[in-house]
Order: structure tokens, then C-alpha cells, then sequence
């Protein structure tokens, strides 16, 4: 999942709810949400709160919560709408903008490497040993690339990806895709939408409003396992007679 070329944020899940008649401050959700995150020991996301913009360079914004795992985003809004309120919570994933020049930049810097740390193995080993430790030193870096969290270096698989033009060369040639990963992946879509929806209904409720729920837009990875119902109906099997007397 990257391109060559720059591209918007795929919306995963989007959901809004609006309570009529009803206010509350938008600092004390988002400090529920995070104090209830901590509470369920959800895995370390980054967290902070950013002004968006409600039209052009110069109109009124809103502060809404961004949580960040990884490349999936979380922007959770809570914010008054004439007398009413509404919660409104999106899930994306960023695309791996990986572009030409990172190739022919990764390329050069490789090779100018290369020659320069073959030629000083060379001044102590010679040049026949010098391949030889080479390529097991360029082994063991790609080995560890490819496991860095199995290995123990999750802050270094980390680091990686916030590198500019590192990143996004790391998670396309180097960094193995698991299923612990996509599971993870699905977990925080599922669990962060959900704490959200229900912290907002019970926020309403304090106040004796119910929300209701105006737009919801289904996760894309999410029908991927949706259950579906066997291809051959139940009651087409026939069933095994009785075993006789």
C-alpha cells in the first residue's frame, strides 16, 4: 500500500452522533477519552490536540483529538452545533508516499557507502575477506531490518519509520508484514472507535440526552471479516438416518 505520488489519508471508519439540547466541554471529553485508554492499557499511542479549520484560511476551527499508531489516525471531534452537540470520531490509514527520488537517493547513498566502507575493510583484511565480511555485515543489517521488534528493537522499528525518505524505503523493502501486525492493526480500529462512541453516549446520558446517531460510514477492512452465511443452506444437507435396531 504506497505510491509514487502523494496522496490523501484512506478513511477506514467515520462515525457521527448529535444530542439536541444539550452542552459540554470538548478539553474534558478528550481528557476521558485518554484517562480511559490509559485505564485499559491500550498500547502506547502519540496523542495530541489540533485546530482544524471549519472552511477557509480564516474561519473559526475546532480542536479535535488525533491519536497516532503507527499509520493509522484516529481524529475524534467533540464540539458544540447551534444548541446542540455532536461526536464525531474518523479512522485512516496514511499511505506510504514512497517517490522516485528516495529510490535514486537510497541507491546512490548505498553505493557511495558501500565503496567506501569496502575500501577501508580492505586496508585491514584485504580485498578477498573484505567481500566476505561485507556480505555478512549487509546479511545481518537486512535480517535485523526484517525483525527489528522480534529481535527486541521495537524503538528502533519505531524510530525507522518516522525518518523522512528512511520511512517510507523501510516499510516497503524491509519491514515484514505479520499477522500480529494487521491484527493489531484491526484491534485498534475496533477497540478506540468503539471507547469513543461509548464515552460519548455516556456523557449525554449524565445529562438525560440520548445521541443519535446521524452518519455512519463502514470500516473498508472490516468486510474482510464480516461472517457470511454458509454458500449451501443447513437444511440442503440431508440428514443421517437413524442407526437401525
Amino acid at each position: 500500500m504506497f505510491s509514487f505520488f502523494r496522496r490523501k489519508a484512506e478513511v477506514l471508519d467515520h462515525w457521527i452522533a448529535f444530542a439536541d439540547q444539550f452542552q459540554t466541554s470538548p478539553v474534558e471529553f478528550y481528557a476521558a477519552v485518554e484517562k480511559e485508554l490509559a485505564a485499559r492499557q491500550v498500547p502506547k499511542m502519540e496523542m495530541s490536540q489540533i485546530d482544524f479549520a471549519e472552511g477557509g484560511l480564516l474561519s473559526e476551527k475546532r480542536v479535535y483529538l488525533r491519536m497516532l499508531r503507527e499509520r493509522i489516525v484516529f481524529d475524534v471531534c467533540a464540539a458544540p452545533f447551534g444548541s446542540g452537540f455532536f461526536f464525531s470520531c474518523r479512522t485512516a490509514e496514511i499511505p506510504i508516499a514512497l517517490k522516485w527520488w528516495h529510490l535514486l537517493l537510497f541507491l546512490f547513498a548505498g553505493w557511495i557507502f558501500t565503496i567506501g566502507l569496502l575500501y577501508l575493510l580492505a586496508l585491514v583484511f584485504g580485498w578477498i575477506l573484505s567481500f566476505v565480511l561485507l556480505v555478512f555485515l549487509y546479511g545481518t543489517a537486512i535480517y535485523v531490518l526484517r525483525n527489528a521488534v522480534a529481535v527486541g528493537l521495537k524503538d528502533l522499528d519505531t524510530a525507522l519509520i518516522k525518518i523522512p525518505v528512511v520511512g517510507p524505503l523501510y516499510e516497503v523493502f524491509f519491514r515484514k508484514e505479520t499477522y500480529y501486525r494487521l491484527d493489531s492493526r484491526l484491534c485498534y480500529i475496533h477497540v478506540i472507535s468503539n471507547l469513543v462512541k461509548t464515552l460519548a453516549e455516556e456523557t449525554a446520558a449524565a445529562q438525560g440526552v440520548k445521541l443519535v446517531q446521524q452518519y455512519e460510514l463502514s470500516p473498508i477492512l472490516g468486510e474482510l471479516y464480516k461472517p457470511s452465511l454458509p454458500s449451501t443452506p443447513l437444511d440442503k444437507f440431508p440428514l443421517p438416518e437413524p442407526p437401525k435396531a
